[in-house]
């Protein structure tokens, strides 16, 4: 499993500086920039943005983001993490990544989904009744377009295509995941669809996901695709010491957990519960050695060949930002390495 491939992945979380201010939304997305950029020269292979359109998040264009930073790196791949692709008009997003295919030299990939929130239904002018028929209708779309043949497709979502052609071009076919928060037919129409599976893990054990891996593999083998690796994200954040990056990341979490709680009616985020988290489920905090097992163990347990961190959570603080980016690149990715050889 020493090939396993090793991802940032931030929302553009709206940080503070070491004043304690937190930063405007332009200064959060150079921020975010800057973060990548290092993120590049520290061996991470992957950086996946996702898209949201709250206050506390910058990013509501992941690719336009992703554009800038292709100018300033060299290696390191470009995701949206996710496109919510249900709002969006699914020829705008290839055009947008094959775009920046052609600005980052082949290093764009797409992760859609249908997003954790749901603001930009109403604000692009969808009902969520259309919820599911949105979803459906449009990766049927978006999966035909990947041919960059001329497509004909018809539905009752947007306006149909009769032979249409797409431009520009890639040159090749695009890579695609769909992210997944852990409902069987979504799995099993990633497979049908003959997409990656990006398995979202936020809470309770990674194991957990084991039989959604398992399931998805069965499905692509009865729709005679070819295997796949299936990737991970999880939350955490990386100190030179567990005790440092516990106590940095808990305010910051519980300030982004209680906002969401407000929303879903659930109870307060308390120091137990994260601490719990930490170390049975899905929080993966603490030092380089800390991180470092608890992401091979939960690579072990998923089977995953993908392990994407959310390094952003909440109004962290901007060098200790830095400093998780650059312990993760340069200490967690080879010892995870090492522990998985």
């Amino acid at each position: 499993m020493t090939d396993i491939v090793f991802g940032l992945d931030t929302f553009g979380d709206v940080p503070t500086g070491d004043d304690g201010r937190l930063l405007t939304h332009p200064e959060a997305i150079r921020q975010v920039v800057d973060e990548v950029v290092l993120a590049d020269g520290a061996g991470v292979d992957v950086v996946a943005l996702g898209e949201h359109h709250r206050p506390e998040y910058s990013i509501s264009t992941p690719e336009t983001v992703l554009a800038g930073i292709a100018t300033r790196t060299s290696r390191i791949r470009l995701s949206s993490g996710v496109t919510v692709l249900s709002s969006d008009d699914p020829v705008r997003v290839h055009q947008r990544f094959a775009t920046l295919d052609a600005l980052s030299g082949g290093r764009a990939e797409v992760i859609v989904g249908r997003g954790s929130f749901t603001e930009s239904f109403p604000l692009f002018g969808y009902s969520m009744d259309d919820y599911e028929k949105l979803f459906d209708e449009k990766l049927d779309l978006f999966v035909k377009l990947l041919d960059e043949q001329p497509v004909t497709w018809h539905g009752t979502t947007r306006a149909g295509l009769d032979g249409a052609e797409v431009y520009p071009r890639t040159g090749h076919r695009l890579p695609v995941w769909v992210g997944v928060g852990g409902s069987p037919e979504s799995v099993v129409r990633t497979a049908h669809h003959d997409l990656g599976l990006m398995l979202a893990i936020i809470g309770g054990q990674p194991a957990r996901f084991a039989p959604y891996v398992d399931l998805y593999h069965r499905a692509v083998e009865q729709f005679g695709n070819a295997p796949k690796p299936v990737g991970m994200h999880a939350p955490g954040f990386v100190a030179d010491t567990d005790a440092e990056a516990r106590e940095i990341f808990f305010a910051p979490y519980k300030a982004q957990m209680d906002r969401i709680g407000a929303l879903r009616g659930w109870p307060p985020m308390t120091r137990e519960r994260a601490e719990a988290e930490m170390e049975h489920g899905a929080l993966h905090v603490g030092s380089p050695e800390t991180v470092a097992r608890k992401i091979a163990d939960s690579v072990r347990a998923v089977g995953a060949g993908r392990f994407d961190l959310i390094y952003t959570v909440g109004p962290q603080p901007v060098s200790a930002r830095l400093r998780a980016v650059e312990l993760y690149g340069t200490k967690v990715v080879p010892l995870v390495r090492e522990l998985l050889a």
